[in-house]
């Protein structure tokens, strides 16, 4: 959210006033972040010293962020403007589900200061398109130090922040994601999956050509009960099919999304909720409906393990809501489904080793979904679900197609 309105200097003069030597600053999450103060805060902290950075999901490139500034920085989702520092050593990536994330912002990371868009309301300043992990700290006495954003979307679900101090006010809408058409296989793949949603269900899906699929491909109303909430919603609203207000713990989307939420909001209909709602575990698997939570992978290995956060050293993804989802649906009476393409780049995504970290275990994924079946491994031992997943690789999937 870059703005030629935006007063750098003054910014930079209270940020001076507020950040001291050895403070732990915290960068708002989601498509919310307030990028404009990148530059104001890396060159206080260059100037106060020993300043650490703790980021949350980093939807896109912050160009003026200088690493070299802080004496440590740390990520606790990551997000593709964060996968340079990760991969170049300057950022810790510290693999926590984000259900875990209030327990340790709250102890070993909790920030003196958090850094976020608000918008402003009648009675006082709210997050617009995101609550997450801010909202909790916010409540617990963390000072937020905040841009006003004028046209960011009022989609913020709460009371008043207790403790703002305005650096400045900008003019632009959130960070915006486009997403490309869904490919033939993710078509086949939305299909198969849309037939596992039972009408009134709850369904969680995150941003991409999938979840586009998948909305296209359902027929009956639900639910949203989600992470990231994306433009899809907007579709499934309009196709008639979205039941109540959507759950997110933030907008990931295009400004279609974001004026779609606003209209939501200003009507006392907020959809962002703070995280230690969205991703209550407990929650998630005991409310009404079965939850169906359709999630990707990077890769998949015979038993069912689940890498989403990178192959080969790389920083490509992020452990995020996708343990928290899985286990709540397996645990409830809805499905935990993990929705693949059989190969990505000309290799196999089922593997014999994964190439980077289990992000999810096997025990919490109940089928299986690529463009070429389906394998339900519900109530199998180990050796039939390799089996189950070894013929839906290989296109013999035979009763579970």
């Amino acid at each position: 959210m870059n703005d030629e309105a935006f007063d750098d200097a003054a910014a930079e003069r209270a940020l001076g006033e507020l950040v001291r030597p050895g403070a732990r600053i915290a960068i708002a999450d989601a498509c919310g972040m307030p990028y404009v103060l990148a530059g104001p805060l890396s060159r206080v902290a260059a100037r106060t010293g020993g300043v650490r950075l703790v980021l949350g999901w980093v939807p896109g490139p912050a160009p003026e962020l200088d690493p070299d500034a802080f004496a440590d920085i740390r990520t606790v989702v990551g997000g593709p403007g964060a996968r340079a520092l990760v991969e170049s050593g300057a950022a810790h990536r510290v693999p926590a589900r984000l259900s875990a994330l209030p327990a340790l912002l709250a102890g070993p990371l909790r920030p003196d200061l958090v850094l976020a868009t608000v918008v402003e309301h009648a009675d006082g300043y709210r997050f617009g398109a995101e609550s997450s992990w801010m909202r909790g700290l916010a409540e617990d006495g963390v000072p937020v130090a905040a841009v006003v954003a004028r046209h960011a979307p009022h989609a913020e679900r709460g009371a008043p922040l207790p403790d703002v101090t305005v650096l400045g006010e900008v003019d632009g809408t959130p960070f915006t994601v486009g997403t490309p058409p869904p490919t033939e296989a993710d078509q086949r793949i939305a299909e198969a999956v849309a037939t596992l949603v039972p009408a009134g269900a709850r369904i969680q899906f995150g941003p991409g050509r999938l979840a586009t699929a998948l909305v296209a491909a359902l027929g009956v109303a639900v639910h949203v009960d989600s992470g990231l909430l994306a433009d899809p919603v907007v579709d499934l609203a309009e196709r008639g099919l979205l039941l109540g207000t959507p759950s997110a713990l933030a907008l990931h989307g295009s400004r279609r999304l974001y004026d779609w939420a606003d209209g939501l909001g200003r009507a006392g209909h907020g959809i962002v909720r703070p995280v230690e709602y969205t991703h209550d575990i407990s929650r998630l698997s005991s409310d009404p409906g079965p939850l169906i939570a359709l999630n990707t992978a990077l890769e998949i290995d015979g038993s069912g393990q689940v890498n989403v956060e990178g192959v080969a050293g790389s920083a490509a993804g992020m452990i995020g809501g996708h343990p928290d989802f899985a286990a709540a649906a397996a645990r409830g009476p809805g499905l935990s489904v993990i929705a693949l393409p059989a190969s990505h780049r000309g290799r196999p995504t089922l593997v014999e080793h994964l190439g980077g970290p289990v992000t999810t275990p096997s025990h919490d994924v109940d089928v299986v979904v690529t463009e070429r079946g389906t394998a339900d491994l519900r109530g199998l031992g180990r050796r039939e679900r390799e089996r189950a997943l070894a013929a839906l690789w290989s296109g013999a999937v035979g009763a579970n197609e």
